[in-house]
C-alpha cells in the first residue's frame, strides 16, 4: 500500500471517529508538514495527551451506558404511595370513607412516584453521558496543545 492509500485510510478512520465524538480537533499542517509527519506528530501527542491527562478516550468512549430498565431505584413509589395514602385518607375521611380515599390516594401516589423514578433514572443517565463528553473534551484540548505546539492549525 503505498503512502496516499495509506493517509486516505487514516483520514478515513479519523473521519469515521470525528463522526463518532463531535469533540475530536480537525487538525491541519500549516508549515508544510507531509502526511508521514503529520502521522508522527499524531500518534505522539495522542500518547502524550493520554499521559498527561489519564485518559484514553476510545476506552472512555467504549464504556457502557448506564442501566436502562425499569425506573425502581430510590423509593420514590414508596414514598409516593405513603404520600398518597396519607392525603387520601385525609380527603376520605372527610367525604365520610378513608379506607377507599386511602387506597385511591396510595394508587395515585405510586403512580406520581413512577414518574419521579424515571424522571431520576433520565437525569443520571444524561449526567453520566456528559462525564463521558467531559472526559474526552479533556483529552482533545491537551492533544490539540500538543499538535498546535507541533506547527498545525487545530480547529
Amino acid at each position: 500500500m503505498n503512502m496516499r492509500a495509506k493517509a486516505g485510510l487514516a483520514g478515513g478512520v479519523l473521519l469515521a471517529l470525528a463522526c463518532a465524538t463531535s469533540a475530536e480537533p480537525v487538525v491541519y499542517p500549516a508549515k508544510g508538514q507531509s502526511a508521514a509527519q503529520q502521522q508522527r506528530d499524531d500518534g505522539e501527542c495522542y500518547g502524550w495527551a493520554r499521559g498527561n491527562t489519564g485518559i484514553d478516550p476510545a476506552a472512555v468512549a467504549a464504556q457502557p451506558a448506564p442501566a436502562s430498565g425499569p425506573a425502581v431505584g430510590g423509593g420514590e413509589r414508596v414514598r409516593g404511595a405513603a404520600r398518597g395514602a396519607l392525603g387520601g385518607a385525609a380527603i376520605g375521611a372527610i367525604a365520610g370513607n378513608t379506607g377507599k380515599g386511602a387506597a385511591i390516594g396510595a394508587v395515585s401516589g405510586t403512580m406520581v412516584g413512577g414518574h419521579r423514578a424515571r424522571q431520576s433514572q433520565t437525569a443520571q443517565q444524561q449526567g453520566a453521558q456528559q462525564a463521558k463528553q467531559d472526559q474526552i473534551n479533556t483529552f482533545y484540548r491537551a492533544y490539540g496543545a500538543c499538535m498546535e505546539g507541533r506547527g498545525y492549525t487545530v480547529k
